[in-house]
């Protein structure tokens, strides 16, 4: 139902019961926030969202107030201003002056505010807070200094992601954002997956900086420097150099880490590919062999440590299989220095990722042989950007080419991975072939590509069903491992991923205002997918060599560069 509401001298409609912020949203007028997140429940906290209401005392939040019929609101009038511009300097008064030095400068929305309301002077002196940086995570690293207490770290990881990792301690101005016993973030239960810091208005959250190694590697001459890539690093990267959100750079991506100076160029689609046809052949075997089900997916790093702490009793269903990234690492440094005539110990192998959980899981004991990682360096997608301008390459002149064989090529189901559901999506297709070596009659599972947390999906192969799920987000996959603790599951097959949408929404993309641009990459991965000529990881020409020519023990000639069990995570707080 539409009401009329008064919004500084116009009528405008709104709907009943939405909220003052949504209502002028809707009618193009942007209310400033540093707490409220789509989704979630509105607090008030931050307070920077007020507006002037007739007949109110005070000023209210709109982001919680309901609009009424003819209720009256002036939103920029020169008490709200004065009040948003007080609220920014009380901030500011013991904030850090380092922004020129800050992982968020331009990008920072407390900087963007302090610019809007015209803030510049310092008229409000506060203590400084004087806080130690926790580099103790592989992933995360945490600027306490730099925190606002917007608490929306604190939503995210408890309310979408039910980890409860971080949380506010103490009360009163000694109030920060820590740890059980304010410990250092990796003696917590936290996951890696960096959704905390997709969500931080400011710098007090970011990832572990990777690249001074890198460059070290780059210019070390006893060094051959390779890199992989998926799908969700092409279709995410353009954004930050002004393209459509979307797009897909993958072509110029392999040109321009040619130019910064890398020996070799691949693709993790190669490597997800493999993923899907070792998955196959571990599904039909319990299938047949009535083992207990489901088959659980072990391709999401952050799912992994959260199952490992969280459900070690259903680690036992869990898939052998190593995330593709890892697998194609774990060949590289194995296979390819005989393939390429280097020797094995030259190789640093790089991998981008949109992923934090990646550099955390680079360094699990399952990921290394003989005491080194089969990845040496994992990139975030934000990364690669910092990578790209460092080396002052122009994304606009760069000259597109292809990635490197004999890892460079990958189908589209491959592709697929980076959306919540392709894994799934890719499984089905193959399933038929493995066990019956059929291919699907209809290629595109429209299923998977809804935008639900939860999706399922059957297939049928000869007398034997098949029944899939595929789960984003970690609450609706908390959901689903209660259902199966209790035996009321009757999937032969789960994917889960943490980020919600998949890794095209992962922890380590661009941090933007577009908040479609998960669901654009996504789309973009579905458009590959109808376009490309190869679109069965068992028609990958690639895929079919690497099957020919490996002499492994177990099924597909693998062994266990490709495989890994996972045990019990005991977490001290």
């Amino acid at each position: 139902m539409l009401v009329n509401i008064e919004v500084n001298d116009r009528v405008i409609k709104a709907r009943k019961g939405e909220t003052i912020m949504a209502a002028l949203g809707s009618n193009g007028i942007k209310i400033p926030s540093l707490c409220a997140m789509k989704d979630f429940t509105p607090t008030g906290a931050c307070r920077m969202c007020v507006v002037e209401v007739e007949g109110r005392t005070g000023l209210v939040p709109s982001c919680s107030q309901p609009v009424a019929e003819w209720m009256k609101i002036k939103t920029h009038s020169p008490r709200v201003i004065k009040s948003r511009k007080t609220i920014v300097e009380l901030l500011l008064s013991n904030h850090p002056d380092d922004c020129l030095y800050c992982e968020r400068n331009g990008n920072c929305e407390l900087q963007t505010l302090a610019e809007e309301l015209n803030v510049r002077e310092r008229r409000i002196m506060g203590k400084k807070n004087k806080y130690k940086l926790d580099h103790s995570s592989p992933s995360i690293v945490r600027d306490p200094a730099k925190c606002i207490l917007c608490g929306r770290c604190v939503r995210m990881c408890d309310e979408k992601l039910s980890v409860f990792a971080i949380d506010f301690v103490n009360r009163g101005n000694r109030t920060i954002i820590g740890t059980a016993c304010n410990k250092d973030l990796n003696f917590s239960s936290c996951i890696n997956c960096g959704q905390c810091i997709m969500v931080c208005p400011t710098g007090a959250l970011l990832e572990k900086d990777s690249l001074p190694e890198l460059e070290d590697a780059l210019h070390n001459e006893q060094k051959t420097v390779i890199v992989q890539y998926d799908s969700s690093v092409s279709t995410a990267l353009g954004e930050a150099f002004g393209m459509k959100p979307g797009k897909d750079a993958g072509h110029l991506i392999n040109g321009a880490l040619r130019k910064i100076g890398f020996d070799k160029v691949f693709d993790t689609s190669f490597a997800a590919d493999l993923h899907t046809i070792e998955l196959s052949r571990e599904l039909a075997q319990r299938k047949n062999k009535k083992e207990a089900s489901p088959l659980i997916a072990s391709s999401c790093p952050a799912w992994i440590k959260f199952a490992e702490q969280s459900y070690p009793d259903l680690l036992p269903l869990l898939s052998s299989c190593k995330s593709p990234q890892q697998m194609l690492g774990a060949i590289l440094k194995s296979l390819y220095p005989e393939t390429a005539g280097s020797e094995a110990g030259s190789i640093f192998s790089v991998a981008i990722a949109s992923c934090t959980a990646r550099k955390f899981e680079a360094q699990r004991e399952e990921m290394t042989r003989k005491g080194l990682s089969d990845i040496d360096v994992v990139l975030t997608t934000r990364e690669l950007v910092k990578l790209i301008k460092l080396y002052g390459v122009d994304m606009s002149q760069v000259e597109p080419g292809e990635a490197d064989e004999p890892y460079g090529t990958g189908s589209s189901s491959g592709k697929l991975y980076g959306a919540a559901g392709g894994m799934t999506e890719a499984l089905i297709r193959t399933l038929p072939f493995t066990i019956e070596a059929k291919e699907p009659a209809v290629p595109r599972i429209s299923e998977m590509r809804t935008s639900r947390d939860k999706k399922e999906s059957e297939l049928r192969i000869g007398k034997k069903t098949f029944r899939f799920a595929a789960v984003s987000g970690l609450n609706t996959a908390v959901q689903l491992m209660e259902d199966i603790r209790a035996g009321n599951c009757n999937y032969d097959f789960v994917e889960v991923m943490v980020c919600p949408g998949g890794c095209v929404n992962g922890g380590g993309q661009p941090i933007g205002k577009d908040e479609n641009a998960p669901r654009a990459r996504a789309k973009a991965l579905y458009g590959m997918d109808d376009k490309d000529i190869i679109r069965y990881p068992f028609r990958n020409p690639g895929v079919k060599q690497f099957y020919g020519e490996f002499p492994g023990e177990l099924p597909g000639g693998c062994g266990g560069l490709v495989h890994a069990i996972y045990s019990e995570r005991k977490v001290l707080l």
